[in-house]
């Protein structure tokens, strides 16, 4: 069996041994030698290490489960699942080395694109749309999730060591560690093509390291107290690296840091009074180590960014014309051509990529919820190459304008359906599916010429950039903005029914700021091979400094991420996610009923969310109980109750409380770093409640450093006891100290109540498993269980 921690195991029959000489302990009035506190602290590590074995053990057995739960059945499914279109999309564009633009930082994505390169990959494939098959296109999808397993699997060994390090006993360290290694929501996360691994691993190692460096704060300016500075300052520049929710990390560990510094200040510290030049050493070298340094590696990993993406890609319409004179042509842009009046053309949507299409066919006079439609000519989206799909595009003045003139970005302009002979137009009547949205149609060329003219007439806007620019195919994405009502032409994914053959709706959307609002010029047909407009001179690439195309990046990426305000079937409040209301589809397959559901581990979420109001409800009653007069705890357990868990505490609040502020789209995702922090909660209160005693070596040393000498020096040099110090030791001892010598119970207690609640949480993880893994599919009765208690959207429940 093991004991609390290598410091207990040895308490009693080791005390006399282990004991600090007083002298040595309480120092000298003026303060503490530093070589006598790093001797004390080596020789305490050493004989620490000697009773390690159980934790050594313990940590490989996690790690293996954590690499066998991230790992098992990593290349089902063999699809594009969620999110990985964006990410793994991304990554081709880093191997391609053609310009996006994203909300994240680069980090995260550089580690798939570095993950493609090491197994030497093109990035041929784009990952277009969910569900496309992995097998079919080459793509070496293993390689790129094995990126977010491995580092979830360490995560869960970073979680134990966090414990080991912060004097926790096994038990407490077990069940922190296993309340991730078996969550499904940490698992799901990590077995896909996402930046969470990333993000959560860097969080929890930005932790571990502080803990490290703070277990040297009495040895400042060592080569150990170097190393955890710096080592704590590149772990939080690679969590703010992967996503600006990093700079909740920054305030879990600002703040403990800046009140070590307040400390440092007191002139009244009981190692004594620090010189200001000292506390200005202090001082800078923590803005140093993780502040600055920090900054530059998270500068540098956009210096890579940049040096990386060196062709016109998709993210130039982001930028300013100066930034995109720095980039070269890619395959798109040089295949582009020059769009001009009465050209053949065929316009494409950029999200569903489907063709804007006509046909004879008509809308019904009436919809299934009883609305009156126009009646006229069918506008849909139709996602394969139609004759229905050209369309010519007209000035409005055609007197002044002739075949030679190119459309330029402002041009408002005229489309003929060349099929039917018939011109584009909106109006104020309501679309199918929408009722706020305005219909799209056609009408004949008499009306079009005659009482309907302003009806056909739209605008050809590319947000972004400056009119007059001409448009070309393919590289110009725009706006088609209906000219007399303001709305954007815009289609989704939802089929219109039999009556239109199942296309994609076209409607008028009244938030033409939308970015689903975008469309190009997909080919022109009309023109013929080898005509002058196909031949281009090569771009002439300029240069830009580095801070100017940082600082025009930055801001884009801080505007648009603020701007992700649109509604999602499964975004959710931060209030729901505590309690694990609701989760969010990854992926489903009909013919077998298989999904990937994301959701936590509700047993595990619900436990951890029940402990952190019972630490809140300990530190309430513990400081009711001072007021009265009535000490409950010693100092050693309250010191670590508020200093430890209360770091833990603070950094589960941290990443958690901001979100309420927020008006972006938000997911059960963004909880994963609180998650862990809550978790970090639970076995430290595990300890706690059970009475298990802190560790002993760590205390006395603290005893040591944080008590001002009790021997002082009479006139004739004789030596005499400080009666003040005296009369303090003679006050009431508190009640936990009454009831000494439980610690052996307590420690047989605390792994009982461990292995009661990891077989509960190891009984729902396998439970939920189906849903995480997604390679079994479920019965209605077996879906409609999982969605006990709470109504989890699930597929296949009918």
């Amino acid at each position: 069996m093991s004991t609390a921690s290598p410091a207990i195991k040895q308490q009693k029959q080791n005390k006399k041994k282990n004991a600090v000489p007083e002298a040595q302990a309480n120092g000298s009035a003026t303060g503490h030698d530093s070589t006598d506190i790093l001797n004390i602290l080596q020789a305490q590590t050493k004989m620490a290490a000697k009773s390690q074995w159980d934790y050594k053990l313990a940590l490989a057995v996690v790690t293996v489960l954590a690499l066998v739960t991230r790992f098992y059945h990593i290349s089902y499914p063999d699809e594009v699942v969620f999110d990985e279109v964006h990410f793994g999309k991304f990554a081709s564009y880093y191997l391609q080395r053609t310009y996006f633009f994203d909300v994240h930082p680069p980090f995260g994505k550089l580690l798939f694109a570095f993950a493609g390169w090491f197994v030497g990959y093109d990035g041929s494939f784009l990952f277009e749309n969910i569900g496309d098959s992995y097998i079919t296109n080459k793509v070496p999808y293993i390689a790129y999730r094995t990126v977010p397993a491995l580092l979830g699997s360490l995560t869960v060994s970073t979680v134990f060591l966090i414990m080991q390090e912060s004097g926790y006993s096994l038990p407490a360290c077990i069940l922190a560690a296993g309340l991730v290694l078996f969550d499904n929501a940490h698992v799901a996360q990590t077995r896909l093509i996402l930046l969470d691994a990333t993000l959560v691993f860097a969080m929890a190692l930005s932790v571990y390291c502080y803990v490290r460096f703070y277990k040297h704060r009495h040895v400042a300016f060592s080569r150990k107290w170097w190393k955890w500075l710096l080592l704590t300052g590149v772990s939080l520049s690679c969590v703010i690296s992967t996503k600006y929710v990093g700079a909740f990390t920054f305030f879990s560990i600002g703040v403990p840091v800046m009140f070590d510094l307040w400390d440092l200040l007191d002139v009244n510290r009981k190692q004594g009074a620090l010189a200001l030049p000292d506390f200005g050493r202090h001082l800078g070298a923590r803005v140093l180590g993780l502040i600055v340094f920090p900054y530059i590696i998270y500068l540098f990993w956009f210096q890579v960014h940049f040096a990386i993406l060196t062709r016109s890609g998709p993210g130039d319409e982001f930028m300013s014309p100066a930034f995109q004179e720095t980039l070269g042509d890619n395959i798109m842009t040089a295949q582009s051509v020059g769009v001009n009046y009465y050209d053949a053309l065929t316009l494409r949507h950029k999200e569903t990529k489907v063709y804007l299409h006509s046909h004879t066919e008509r809308y019904p006079l009436r919809y299934d919820d009883g609305r009156v439609s126009s009646q006229g000519q069918q506008v849909t989206g139709y996602p394969h190459n139609d004759t229905n799909n050209q369309w010519q595009i007209q000035p409005i003045n055609p007197a002044e304008i002739g075949k030679a003139n190119v459309v330029k970005n402002g041009d408002v302009v005229k489309l003929r359906h060349l099929v039917t002979d018939t011109f584009l137009l909106s109006h104020d009547v309501a679309s199918p599916y929408h009722p706020t949205n305005q219909e799209f149609t056609t009408i004949s060329v008499e009306e079009a010429n005659g009482p309907r003219w302003n009806d056909t007439l739209f605008e050809i806007r590319v947000d972004k950039v400056a009119n007059g620019v001409p448009i070309r195919t393919k590289a110009s994405q725009f706006k088609l903005l209906h000219y007399p009502s303001r709305v954007a032409m815009w289609t989704h994914t939802t089929p219109l029914p039999e009556w239109a053959f199942k296309q994609a709706e076209i409607n008028g959307n009244k938030n033409i700021a939308a970015s689903s609002n975008i469309w190009y010029f997909e080919d022109i047909p009309s023109l013929p091979a080898g005509d002058a407009r196909f031949h281009q001179e090569p771009r002439q690439i300029k240069t830009l400094s580095f801070f100017k195309k940082y600082f025009e990046l930055q801001g884009l990426m801080f505007h648009h991420n603020n701007a992700l305000t649109s509604s999602h079937p499964y975004a959710s409040h931060p209030i729901s996610w505590p309690f694990l209301l609701r989760g969010v589809s990854f992926w489903t397959k009909n013919d077998t009923r298989e999904q990937i559901y994301f959701i936590g581990n509700p047993v595990g979420w619900w436990l951890v969310g029940s402990l952190l109001a019972v630490f809140a409800g300990i530190v309430g009653a513990d400081q009711l109980s001072l007021r009265r007069g009535v000490d409950v705890l010693d100092r050693r357990t309250r010191s670590r109750l508020y200093n430890s868990t209360g770091f833990f505490f603070l950094t589960w609040a941290a990443h958690y409380i901001p979100f309420y502020i927020m008006g972006r789209q938000l997911f059960l995702h963004h909880y994963l770093p609180a998650h862990l922090a809550s978790s970090l909660v639970a076995g430290a209160l595990l300890e706690f409640i059970c009475n298990v005693e802190p560790d002993i070596d760590g205390a006395a040393l603290s005893d040591a450093l944080n008590t001002k000498s009790s021997v002082s020096l009479t006139t004739d040099g004789a030596s005499k006891t400080n009666t003040a110090k005296t009369e303090t030791n003679n006050k009431k001892t508190p009640i936990s100290e009454r009831v000494a010598g439980q610690g052996q119970g307590g420690m047989y207690l605390s792994w009982a109540v461990m292995a009661g609640i990891m077989a509960v949480v190891v009984a729902g993880y396998v439970y939920y498993a189906p849903l995480t893994y997604g390679d079994r599919g479920l019965t209605v009765e077996e879906v409609q269980s999982r969605k006990w208690p709470m109504s989890y959207d699930l597929h296949f429940a009918k």
